[in-house]
């Protein structure tokens, strides 16, 4: 069965994409812990993220790089921090949150949602900055 990125990937979900190229898949969090929290994912469904091909997660890294410096000058932030959990969902993924303070990371501590206007509103400056 896919995992829920595979189906947003396949557009059966929908989502606030950010970018996408043949290997993978940037998208806004819909549960964020900051405004523009994005998760950064393999188009190919591996579970652990320790268990995607070294070219493939040297890649994704590249990948999760060009989407962080567009962040950076999207959204009004000290830095973007970059997190790898890995048991939220059975997909590999990278999350990429900005950050203006130390501790804000904690993914029990979730922002208001974001309404749908907004959400667009974000994805579409960070596009732009790609």
């Amino acid at each position: 069965m896919a995992t829920i990125f595979s189906r947003i990937i396949a557009g059966e979900i929908p989502c606030y994409k950010i970018a996408e190229d043949d290997r993978f898949f940037a998208f806004l969090d819909i549960n964020p812990v900051a405004k523009g929290h994005t998760l950064v994912v393999p188009k190919q469904e591996v579970d652990y993220i320790f268990e995607v091909e070294d070219t493939l997660l040297g890649d994704l890294m590249q990948f999760a790089k060009k989407v962080a410096l567009a962040m950076d000058k999207a959204i009004d932030c000290e830095r973007v921090g970059v997190t790898v959990l890995g048991l939220e969902v059975p997909h590999a993924h990278i999350h990429l949150i900005p950050l203006d303070e130390k501790g804000i990371i904690d993914f029990r501590n979730k922002i208001d949602p974001l309404t749908g206007d907004e959400m667009k509103e974000v994805a579409a400056a960070i596009r732009q900055h790609l």
